[in-house]
């Protein structure tokens, strides 16, 4: 932690960047929304990558993350490995649907 008034006013320097930082992507996000891409999954992933990039902020440096041992970085790779195959696996999911004959159809 900050011992003197100069480490502190540093930090909060810092805090406020990485706040504007975040506000600013947030805008980005809000823009994004009103944009239409090629596909739907392309808005998906370019959603998810601009939220992924806020995430990581907020747990590096809102979080204290960026200054944890290195275990926590071994689960925390490994969380990230996994929440990227299961958006792949949700692409997937989208560009080819369970869809079965008569799977809506109304039995009389």
């Amino acid at each position: 932690m900050a011992d003197n008034v100069e480490e502190i006013q540093k930090s909060i320097k810092k805090y406020l960047w990485i706040g504007l930082i975040l506000m600013v992507f947030t805008a980005i996000t809000v823009w994004l929304s009103t944009v239409e891409l090629p596909t739907h999954g392309l808005n998906i992933l370019v959603g998810m990558i601009v939220a992924t990039f806020k995430a990581g902020l907020v747990a590096l440096i809102f979080m204290h993350l960026n200054h944890e041992r290195p275990i926590i970085y071994k689960v925390l790779a490994f969380t990230a490995v996994f929440a990227i195959v299961l958006f792949v696996l949700f692409y997937f999911s989208k560009q080819d649907p369970l869809v079965f004959e008569g799977f809506y159809s109304i039995p009389e």
